[in-house]
């Protein structure tokens, strides 16, 4: 008589809850400063093009350091490397409360600690996205990752309104609940870290299948070179990138424009809060409807489904002013990202081995998200050289041509069903 085994229960597991605390934590403080730098920024400098100028630098800042990141994340342990990534982001968090007591807010002090913070993000964060391969079966990581986007979703709800109420009152404030998040976080990665040693598990980067060369001295270049050839040669998940770095800025500088426009034709910081909660509220729904779609609806029908509805709602954005009106567009447009989120992400971890998860994760970080220091840039110059709707549809453009880009990808259209994950990777770790 066969038996067959039960499908794991993420809730059940508590490393995953652990991590998942802080992870959230560190999340909504990153949520936080997201929401308040680019008003800060409007707010002292009632310049679009300076406060684009000022997204931009640290965007490229998390990028550069999202490439040591990875290699950290493979040769250090990725539990330990989340505590010290919260610990600093500590004390970064209260030196931008410090800055705001003291009303040192200026163009040139933003851009400074924007630089600071993102940075740690890239050195830190990949270590914490890698660290769940270790805790959650292969099986579960779809729903694990629709999970993890129905926290973002969550986040998004709350940031907006939370960060509008809490910029109201000063930018200091901001900076204190940023402090107690990265606070959480720290704890509870130390709380992962001793249960990660209770149940005998190797807190470590390195593949015990891998045997390292004795003599050889580690080399952070060949390291990186490593990880980018891997994920390049790898059809099933190299021809994606592109798509993914168009797609990201093309919807990312839509909505960028779309809230440089509202701040300067004079709506509150608590409107553009509460407009960005109705984009987390609908992405909510559709991380609830994700588990149930990722095990049915193969990844690659999500995917085009996805940046298809993405598309056309950039391009109707630019026929709508109003904030409801814009709510109710984003909303539509943002409702299956969740699931194509989780099916992208999902594959993605369980395609990859482990000893090249952080190099991976920060290559497609960097190849996936490479042009998104231009998304602030081209709100802010568009809309000073050639008006709000002009320059949506230019971002509208670029969201179309990464549809086109996908249907005519065919090892994206092949991408298959949770189930078949680790089935269908396989045929490419010969290839």
């Amino acid at each position: 008589m066969t038996t067959v085994a039960e499908p794991h229960r993420l809730w059940r597991n508590t490393r995953y809850l652990t991590w998942l605390v802080s992870d959230t934590s560190k999340g909504l403080a990153a949520s936080l400063f997201g929401f308040a730098i680019p008003l800060l920024a409007l707010i002292v400098t009632n310049d679009p093009a300076q406060a684009g100028i000022i997204g931009a630098a640290g965007m490229v800042a998390r990028l550069l350091m999202t490439l040591a990141g990875g290699v950290l994340a493979d040769r250090h342990r990725r539990i330990a490397l989340m505590l010290l990534g919260s610990l600093i982001g500590v004390v970064l968090a209260g030196g931008f409360t410090l800055l705001a007591l003291g009303e040192a807010m200026t163009f040139g002090s933003l851009l400074v600690i924007d630089v600071l913070l993102a940075a740690r993000s890239g050195l830190f964060d990949v270590a914490g996205e890698s660290a769940i391969k270790e805790i959650v079966p292969d099986d579960a990581m779809g729903r694990a990752q629709a999970t993890n986007q129905g926290r973002d979703a969550a986040l998004q709800l709350a940031g907006g309104p939370l960060g509008g109420l809490l910029l109201g009152v000063g930018g200091w404030l901001v900076g204190v609940v940023m402090t107690l998040c990265h606070a959480v976080a720290a704890l509870t990665a130390w709380m992962l870290g001793r249960q990660a040693r209770g149940a005998g598990v190797i807190d470590t980067g390195a593949d015990e299948d891998v045997e390292p060369a004795a003599t050889a001295k580690p080399n952070a270049w060949s390291e990186l070179r490593e990880g980018f050839g891997w994920l390049l040669s790898r059809p099933d998940l190299g021809g994606v990138l592109l798509i993914t770095t168009v797609i990201n800025l093309g919807f990312n500088a839509t909505i960028t424009t779309v809230i440089y426009a509202l701040q300067q034709d004079g709506y509150s910081e608590l409107l553009i809060g509460t407009l960005s909660a109705s984009i987390g509220a609908v992405m909510l729904v559709g991380a609830v409807c994700a588990p149930l779609l990722v095990p049915r609806i193969k990844a690659g029908v999500l995917t085009i489904a996805g940046l298809s509805v993405v598309s056309v709602g950039a391009i109707v954005l630019s026929m709508v002013t109003e904030p409801w009106a814009i709510a109710v567009v984003l909303g539509a447009a943002v409702l299956l990202v969740p699931a194509l989120n989780a099916g992208m992400m999902g594959y993605f971890m369980v395609a990859t081995p482990s000893h090249l998860l952080g190099r991976a994760n920060s290559a497609a970080g960097v190849l996936g998200l490479g042009a998104m220091p231009l998304a602030p840039l081209i709100a802010g110059f568009g809309l000073a050289w050639i008006g709000r709707e002009w320059t949506i549809l230019i971002c509208a453009a670029l969201c179309l041509i990464s549809v086109v880009l996908a249907v005519s990808n065919r090892a994206l259209r092949a991408l298959p069903v949770e189930s078949r994950w680790a089935e269908h990777a396989k045929q490419y770790e010969t290839a």
